[in-house]
């Protein structure tokens, strides 16, 4: 279940009990850094949809649920994304207010018994008795009623919700191996490999002295990788003594295409089955010694395989078509002002 004032929640449970009755109380202000906004809610109203009024606490609640690492961050928002932030959370308890009075429309309710274990869960996510005592004060004025009566529009939008979107959004197996007959290059891949490497890397334009020196630090690097025996004996070294980027990674470069690979390392990967390391690779004036993990030839997922995956991504896909269609749908005979 969503509750529409959980991130409201964490957010309080974040500060001290002093900090979240500023937070809470003072007057709607936006405390600007150099990189971030913080802003303030006191219960202003925002939008009507319906005559029924939503809050700036509404919308600070939805903008933490969008943005949750503001939370990290003393509660600001990155002054640069706040303004789509905002949108994105004024759209959103605008929609889930006409969910709302949709259900209540169609004479929607909850089981009493479904209500109380709602409740009690919700209880149970506060980390003391004492800290929800601090958010119902804090919130809904000591009143219990409203807690209640929020975690109730709660199980109605979802409820709803329910009808309207998730159960209408499923994607049956047929339709699945009918987007991936019609899909194929979606579920082709290149050929690849999955390696690691140490890399000697000489100043640039080195003396003959230096280029020497290079080519001796190389020697010594691959006796040292020919005496390894595993990914993580090779990764240690690599962090130990190799100078590119990879080695605060073991030196793991993951999956690589092939086309990506300078063919001089093609040709020598080519040449080790997975465990094996390579020579010293010479690149211009740089050597790389490298390991070799996988070889993945290019081939086609295979439809179980990619059935999961597909699934969730289509099912999101219709979630989504289906949710906006549900908004304008009610929005059409809606009277919506945003203040």
């Amino acid at each position: 279940m969503r509750f529409s004032f959980y991130i409201g929640m964490l957010v309080l449970a974040a500060l001290s009990p002093a900090q979240a009755q500023v937070a809470s109380s003072t007057a709607p202000t936006q405390e600007s850094t150099s990189q971030s906004i913080r802003i303030q809610a006191e219960g202003r109203p925002v939008a009507r949809v319906n005559g029924t009024v939503l809050t700036d606490r509404d919308l600070l609640r939805e903008m933490y649920a969008i943005f949750p690492y503001a939370r990290q961050h003393n509660g600001g928002f990155p002054k640069e994304m706040v303004d789509n932030i905002r949108d994105g959370a004024m759209k959103m308890i605008v929609f889930e207010e006409l969910v709302y009075q949709e259900a209540l429309r169609r004479g929607m309710t909850v089981p009493a018994a479904k209500l109380e274990k709602a409740e009690e869960e919700f209880r149970g996510t506060f980390a003391s008795p004492s800290q929800y005592q601090e958010f119902v004060h804090t919130e809904f004025s000591d009143s219990e009623d409203l807690v209640r009566e929020r975690v109730r529009r709660s199980l109605l939008i979802d409820a709803l919700l329910k009808i309207e979107v998730n159960q209408k959004s499923s994607v049956s197996d047929a339709e699945l191996k009918d987007y991936y007959d019609k899909n194929p290059s979606r579920f082709e891949y290149p050929e690849s490999f999955a390696f690691q490497t140490i890399s000697v890397l000489p100043p640039q334009n080195p003396t003959a002295e230096q280029a020497k020196e290079g080519r001796r630090r190389a020697e010594d690097a691959l006796r040292q990788a020919k005496a390894t025996k595993t990914y993580e004996e090779f990764g240690l070294l690599a962090e130990k003594i190799s100078d590119d980027d990879y080695r605060v990674v073991m030196g793991d470069h993951k999956l690589v295409e092939r086309v990506k690979l300078d063919p001089a390392v093609v040709h020598a990967l080519l040449a080790i089955e997975p465990g094996q390391i390579t020579g010293i690779i010479q690149i211009e004036q740089a050597y790389t010694i490298v390991r070799l993990n996988k070889h993945v030839s290019a081939g086609k997922t295979k439809f179980e395989d990619a059935k999961a995956q597909l699934r969730k991504e289509l099912e999101g896909k219709k979630t989504n078509q289906r949710r906006a269609a549900l908004d304008q749908a009610l929005r059409r005979s809606a009277k919506i002002e945003v203040l």
